[in-house]
């Protein structure tokens, strides 16, 4: 009897000796922030102090935030543009009209493409400005000009949108093309839905327009929340529709371990651990959640502004208050590596409890 739990405690104590070298799926704290660590890597410790000056250092791996617009809806009618197609009709009952020939009434003029200074030719009258007008206010406008040469004349106009009154589905669409804009309240998702929508093929989908030499991107579940980012579409706009390209890496004991790509503009420590699963309970370290950053060399700064140096590992403490909230307000940036440390208690707690059972198991059968 004495004998068998003489060899029980021996086997317990070289398990405890031995848990801490038991496999394991990433480091201890210990092993990251130590004493070993070099001196030019700092630890920043997060709790709801320290996170909101952290929030103010300069971004690291992207320029911080995405670059869109709020929507500013148009009058109903659009407007012409250089390269659009004017077609018009003159109606006038005048005998001895100058614009129609004996028994006409009316007659459709050959169509004219508006030019690069935004005027169309007109017979009898010359050139006129319709550039920016809706075709309306063009009408009124041809009709003025008309009346001195035939007072009885009238004047119907249709517009064929050219080039720049038309938009580009670039890729990422079922449908790429150019399509026209009917109007000036074209919106960007209408505008998609006319290309038959979004490939499901492209994961994290990001919507980025190009308009006069400028770049805007929006996350497409941005797009769908937001009315106001649901933008008018101008004549010469290109949209594209790619994979969202940011992303950290998340190494670990977390539920997996892989790289995550980024589906909204900003990402919180404690949202990037649930996107993992949690943490494995029978290994991780709720005291030792770690993120890794690397700032580039002009982010650095000596007066708290910034980090102190390149190389930052910030720390969370997630077993009290404090460090939850500095968790949730802290926002993970693009190459960061999120690191749940192991515990270097629980493997000894295992081993005490296998331990345990073999005790009771003895006693079963003695």
């Amino acid at each position: 009897m004495k004998s068998k739990a003489a060899l029980a405690v021996m086997l317990l104590a070289l398990g405890v000796l031995t848990a801490c070298s038991l496999p394991r799926g990433g480091p201890v704290a210990s092993e990251i922030i130590g004493q070993n660590k070099p001196e030019d890597i700092v630890v920043e410790e997060v709790t709801r102090a320290s996170v909101a000056q952290i929030e103010k250092w300069p971004s690291a791996g992207w320029h911080g935030h995405y670059h869109w617009f709020s929507r500013q809806p148009g009058p109903n009618n659009r407007l012409i543009r250089p390269g659009d197609l004017v077609i018009l009709t003159i109606w006038d009952n005048q005998d001895n009209s100058l614009l129609l020939g004996p028994e006409q009434r009316s007659a459709p003029l050959r169509p004219e493409e508006v030019a690069l200074d935004g005027t169309v030719f007109v017979p009898y009258v010359d050139n006129i400005q319709v550039n920016g007008l809706t075709p309306q206010e063009a009408r009124e406008v041809i009709q003025e000009r008309l009346t001195p040469i035939a007072p009885s004349a009238q004047v119907q106009i249709e517009v064929q949108s050219g080039r720049r009154n038309s938009a580009d589905l670039v890729t990422g669409v079922k449908n790429p093309g150019t399509y026209p804009l009917q109007d000036r309240n074209v919106s960007i998702l209408s505008l998609i839905a006319q290309g038959g929508g979004i490939d499901g093929n492209v994961e994290n989908p990001l919507v980025r327009l190009m308009r006069d030499g400028k770049a805007y991107e929006i996350p497409v579940d941005s797009l769908y929340k937001d009315p106001a980012k649901n933008v008018i579409i101008r004549g010469g706009d290109q949209i594209l529709v790619e994979e969202e390209e940011r992303f950290f890496l998340a190494l670990g004991a977390t539920q997996s371990e892989k790289q995550v790509f980024f589906h909204k503009e900003r990402i919180s420590a404690m949202e990037a651990l649930s996107l993992l699963g949690g943490l494995t309970d029978t290994r991780a370290n709720p005291q030792g959640i770690l993120v890794l950053r690397e700032y580039p060399e002009d982010a650095v700064r000596l007066d708290r502004s910034g980090p102190s140096t390149r190389h930052v590992v910030f720390v969370f403490d997630i077993t009290n208050a404090d460090g939850v909230f500095g968790a949730r307000n802290f926002r993970i940036q693009p190459n960061d590596i999120v690191m749940a440390s192991e515990s270097a208690v629980k493997p000894a707690q295992a081993v005490i409890a296998l331990a345990g059972s073999l005790f009771a198991l003895n006693n079963v059968f003695d």
